[in-house]
């Protein structure tokens, strides 16, 4: 197979053609669940790649044009405050999902960051649903805010360094729920990711704390 155009932490994004991508686990992970919460979100107009096939470590998905938000800050076409005030609306949004079991809490994606949205023709889609599930919105809340926390204070580098402070502060202004409540899970949560550092790990502390003190 031809080189991946695309790489993140866990999996490679091959071209199949002009509408549609093979993304790969190189773990081997079984993306079955992963494409039923896609097509469960898809379902209730969520914004969400269509996904083709699931067959174990491969999945099929509809190919997406347009920058990652961390893409378009970079470049100057999306401020940061307006970054903030879409990572929040889109939280906000799939918080109001029903629990695909019926019960009292929501669809949760639990990596939604700048990296993980893409700003296309129809809006903002949300890629990368390895983690999601049901659960408590405020764990989602909080840990969209550790990640810009560990990015803010050095601990996940990133090209957008330091600025994210300021999209970190905003975010708190706006994002749907108590981003503080489960901010101890969210830490726990990071913890046993897998892609994780032993620094970025170390470091998961400190943003908690960053986190903390940009709640007013």
């Amino acid at each position: 197979m031809q080189h991946p155009f695309a790489a993140g932490r866990e999996a490679d994004v091959f071209l199949l053609d002009g509408g549609r991508v093979l993304r790969r686990y190189r773990t081997g992970a079984d993306t079955a669940r992963e494409a039923e919460i896609m097509a469960y979100a898809a379902a209730h107009g969520y914004p969400v790649p269509a996904v083709y096939s699931a067959d174990g470590a491969d999945m099929v998905m509809e190919r997406l044009h347009g920058p990652t938000m961390a893409e378009a800050a970079l470049a100057g076409r999306l401020g940061l405050a307006e970054g903030a005030a879409m990572l929040a609306d889109l939280l906000r949004r799939l918080h109001e999902l029903p629990a695909r079991d019926g019960g009292g809490e929501t669809v949760i994606h639990l990596d939604l960051h700048p990296e993980n949205v893409l700003l296309t023709a129809r809006g903002p889609v949300v890629i990368d649903w390895r983690n999601a599930g049901d659960g408590p919105g405020d764990l989602d809340t909080a840990l969209t805010a550790l990640i810009l926390a560990q990015v803010a204070i050095g601990s996940i580098e990133h090209p957008l360094g330091g600025a994210v402070h300021a999209m970190l502060d905003r975010f708190l202004e706006l994002a749907p729920g108590d981003p503080v409540r489960l901010l101890d899970d969210a830490a726990a949560f990071r913890r046993r990711q897998l892609t994780m550092s032993p620094d970025e790990i170390a470091m998961i502390g400190d943003a908690a704390a960053r986190v903390r003190a940009g709640v007013r």
